[in-house]
């Protein structure tokens, strides 16, 4: 490591995403992801959309339980 460093031409926030841009990626398990991509071909839609669709239906399961 070297005693200084120069940061004279640094450009201060280059790589700055706020938070609300950065997508997260999922990871489902293997069975899982084999569930729902058979259901997604099976219907012609992306396995994003079948994966989302249950998500949004297990969220208003648990609002309306509390």
């Amino acid at each position: 490591m070297k005693k200084e460093y120069d940061f004279s031409t640094a450009e201060q926030g280059k790589f700055y995403r706020p938070i609300d841009e950065l997508e997260i990626p999922v990871y489902l398990d293997k069975d899982v992801e084999k569930f729902f991509y058979q259901r997604a071909v099976g219907r012609n839609i992306d396995l994003k959309q079948v994966v989302d669709t249950v998500l949004r239906k297990e969220m208003d399961l648990l609002k309306a339980i509390g």
